[in-house]
């Protein structure tokens, strides 16, 4: 088995801690909602740049998605294993996982399958497990066309009933499968980007080749990252491409840096990836310049070490703490808890970090020390 990769865990863990920030906020601060893109006019400074740092997580989880499978594709003994039958059956599992468990612990019930961001990594996994076996040139040359080039497609668009709107609303769209009835279906995380940033991932894996060197890694990684943030600067400073929304000089200064990067998640423009993954290339490679021996990066390794456990306990953690709010304190923002300062989504996030940590590690420890195959999914 090939030992973990510690920049890769703790470039995990550290998008994992941010996830969890805006969670928390989905959870005491959700009467202050943001729209996507945010609404510069209602959202706060401290919302509005508390959001736009976990838009990280996803971009990054995906990416690494891609690259982990090119990595178990690829043992460190140079042996070459076809990871297609294990990238389909964790495609199946993650989707089975996000409309059982995951869909339960927002909610605390089923009323809405809201398929997310585990339904997009589900879907792009299985899609990458048909694409593995072709020419990595091939799987490159769809992955670059697919983030470059969905946000052409925005001017289509299919009503409810007509031909093409169930598939469109996975690939493209935003909208719900079934809108009525005794269980609505709401596709929120359209897969077709997604699908294109885990091909690149799967391609750029080819960088941790046992062959090459440390220094070369780095350095194209940082020279990756700039470009990327380059070319985002440049189409968005000309709202040339990759966003459908123009960016607009505001009241000061500040409003206008927000109106900048602003971007659209839902479904993932260009310039969203830019920004997101070119800061994410220098993470990976600040990560592998650093001692890995720190203890702030053997925390981040920890969490990045077994990341579906994390999820889902720190999801059902916070289900568990909301009704624990709502029995004291009761529904204070319409039939919603909710805490009146922003400073408290921090607080929260702080203490449960702390707290999941723990038995974050000791799984991770049983992960590492166990050979069932069930382990490998967490």
């Amino acid at each position: 088995m090939r030992p973990r990769i510690s920049s890769i865990d703790s470039m995990r863990g550290l998008v994992m801690l941010f996830m969890l920030i805006d969670h928390v906020r989905e959870r005491i601060y959700l009467h202050m909602q943001v729209a996507d893109p945010m609404d510069i006019e209602s959202t706060s400074i401290d919302l509005f740049f508390t959001r736009m740092l976990a838009h990280l997580c996803a971009p990054v989880f995906v990416f690494l998605t891609g690259l982990s499978a090119w990595l178990y594709s690829h043992q460190s003994s140079g042996e070459v294993r076809s990871s297609s039958n294990f990238l389909f059956k964790r495609g199946i599992f993650l989707i089975a996982m996000e409309v059982t468990l995951i869909n339960f612990s927002w909610m605390g019930e089923y009323h809405t399958l809201w398929l997310q961001v585990m339904w997009a990594i589900g879907i792009s996994m299985i899609v990458l497990a048909f694409m593995v076996k072709l020419p990595m040139w091939l799987i490159a040359a769809v992955g670059f066309i697919i983030v470059f080039g969905h946000n052409l497609l925005t001017p289509i668009n299919f009503e409810p009933g007509e031909t093409g709107f169930y598939l469109w609303t996975i690939l493209h769209d935003r909208a719900y499968l079934i809108s009525d009835g005794v269980l609505r279906v709401r596709a929120s995380y359209p897969v077709l980007p997604w699908i294109g940033v885990i091909l690149l991932g799967y391609f750029t894996g080819q960088l941790y080749n046992k062959n090459i060197e440390s220094n070369f890694r780095v350095n194209f990684l940082v020279k990756l990252g700039l470009g990327c943030l380059a070319l985002m600067l440049v189409l968005r400073g000309f709202n040339i491409y990759g966003e459908t929304l123009p960016w607009e000089y505001g009241e000061s200064t500040i409003y206008t840096f927000m109106s900048f990067f602003n971007f659209t998640k839902y479904l993932p423009s260009l310039n969203f990836l830019l920004i997101n993954l070119g800061i994410s290339f220098l993470l990976m490679a600040w990560f592998e310049r650093i001692d890995s021996d720190r203890k702030a990066i053997q925390i981040l390794k920890t969490y990045g070490a077994a990341p579906m456990f994390f999820y889902i306990v720190h999801l059902y953690t916070l289900l568990i703490v909301y009704w624990v709010l709502i029995a004291i304190f009761g529904v204070n923002q319409g039939n919603l808890f909710g805490v009146n300062e922003f400073g408290w989504v921090w607080v929260m996030s702080i203490v449960m970090s702390f707290v999941l940590y723990f038995p974050t590690k000791a799984f991770a420890k049983f992960k590492k020390q166990s050979n069932q195959t069930w382990v490998r999914y967490f």
